[in-house]
């Protein structure tokens, strides 16, 4: 089994404290790769989840769900690798772990040994564990507090942030007290049994509608019970010190202003991804985290509950972040004086390729033939500045040609900061030149 020893490799997180003495003597965190090729993505998951939570999103980045520890592949040269196609043609290698606490990784007994600054450290010392110099980062709940974390405290090392269903710590990570939710939360500290924990988590996780689907013959809730009745079996029930230790990582959480600021000026995108449904992680705060982080960050609202990325795969296919940010920062290393210019130009095509195909796909729904659903704008795709067209095409049917032109235009909105930064640092002593 693959256990990173925490202790290894966290010296130099702990300004000049020994990570033994850190109560992190004796930690593993079990993990698990799939995939290969050189661009890697650390996957952080949430609240009593493990690595095998991020099925559908591994499976999406590499192709398959099964790890390499399973296909006989671990003595392979991971960063090399390039025997399956993917981003920059190298492939995806994919990492995802089980927090401490939780699953196969070592369960400490004291809620001082849990907060996602420390859990953080945990996922850092996986990387230098894997070799792996920088990563694309993506973390789901308490995962994506986590996440932070990590992003401020190296960034240099973050290629891209992507949070899913993400909230802040403190009250702010409580659900809204209401029938649905008191019942939730009895049901969840009452739960001794894998069966009972599948129940409850069933509730929490996904809408009553996508539950109520039909898969074949079968309710998707009656399947999905069973996959999470094996699972949590398999893992076996979170202990309560595990329990109790992850709770007070996420009451205790915070990021401070010298935290965002350290994510806003280190030239990554960040992506903030939620479920509109989701009575778990209040929606308010997730968009309160974008606003703060603005203009590297975007946020993305879809129909779905707290684990969106299942209810909504398609549509939170993270591939093709990886893909534009790739693209983004290509054109970020050629940028020079002119870049503020070209970008200009850029965005101005962006627009009128936005305003002209949505214009002509309203006209095909007009006639019968086009996309049905409730029209846009909404919160979940923002215009582009100076185009309030009001006739756009349904939510679903726009979502992915609406979401590549209007990360685009994020994307050339943070080219044009840069350019300007750069231009800054070529002339620091220069006049009448614009700050950022």
């Amino acid at each position: 089994m693959p256990f990173c020893e925490v202790a290894k490799h966290q010296a130099s997180l702990y300004d000049g404290v020994d990570a033994a003495s850190a109560n992190n003597n004796g930690i593993k965190i079990f993990y698990r790769t799939h995939g290969h090729g050189t661009t890697k993505v650390l996957l952080i998951i949430g609240f009593a989840g493990t690595n095998d939570s991020w099925g559908p999103q591994i499976k999406a980045l590499t192709g398959k769900e099964i790890s390499n520890d399973d296909d006989g592949m671990r003595g392979v040269d991971q960063s090399d690798y390039n025997g399956e196609d993917g981003y920059g043609g190298n492939g995806v290698q994919v990492c995802a772990f089980d927090n401490r606490g939780m699953g196969r990784s070592s369960v400490p007994t004291k809620n001082s040994e849990y907060s996602t600054k420390i859990m953080a450290k945990d996922a850092i010392a996986l990387m230098d564990h894997l070799g792996w110099r920088k990563a694309h980062v993506f973390g789901h709940s308490m995962g994506a507090m986590i996440a932070c974390k990590l992003a401020a405290m190296v960034p240099d090392r973050v290629l891209s942030l992507a949070l899913l269903n993400v909230t802040g710590g403190g009250f702010e990570c409580l659900p809204k007290l209401d029938r649905q939710t008191i019942s939730v939360a009895i049901r969840l500290f009452k739960a001794k049994t894998p069966e009972q924990r599948a129940a409850v988590d069933l509730d929490t996780h996904y809408t009553k509608e996508y539950l109520d689907e039909y898969v074949g013959s079968s309710t998707r809730r009656a399947v999905l019970y069973q996959e999470y009745v094996k699972g949590i079996s398999s893992t076996g029930m979170q202990s309560s010190y595990g329990f109790d230790g992850q709770v007070n990582a996420c009451w205790t959480h915070k990021m401070t202003r010298t935290e965002i600021e350290l994510i806003r000026s280190a030239g990554f995108l960040v992506l903030v991804i939620h479920g509109r449904h989701d009575i778990i992680a209040p929606i308010y705060y997730a968009r309160r985290l974008a606003e703060k982080l603005l203009p590297v960050a975007r946020m993305v609202d879809l129909h779905g509950g707290h684990l969106v990325s299942h209810e909504r795969t398609k549509e939170v296919f993270l591939l093709s972040y990886i893909e534009i940010w790739h693209d983004f920062t290509i054109s970020l290393q050629h940028s020079d004086s002119s870049a503020i210019e070209n970008s200009m130009v850029e965005i101005t095509t962006i627009s009128m390729l936005w305003y002209i195909i949505s214009s002509f796909l309203w006209m095909r729904k007009e006639k019968g033939d086009g996309p049905k659903g409730t029209l846009l704008p909404t919160s979940e795709f923002p215009l582009i500045p100076g185009l309030h067209h009001p006739k756009f095409p349904s939510r679903r049917d726009a979502y992915l040609l609406g979401n590549e032109f209007s990360t685009l235009f994020s994307l050339k909105q943070l080219k044009i900061a840069n350019a300007s930064r750069n231009l800054r640092d070529q002339n620091p002593g220069g006049q009448g030149e614009e700050r950022y």
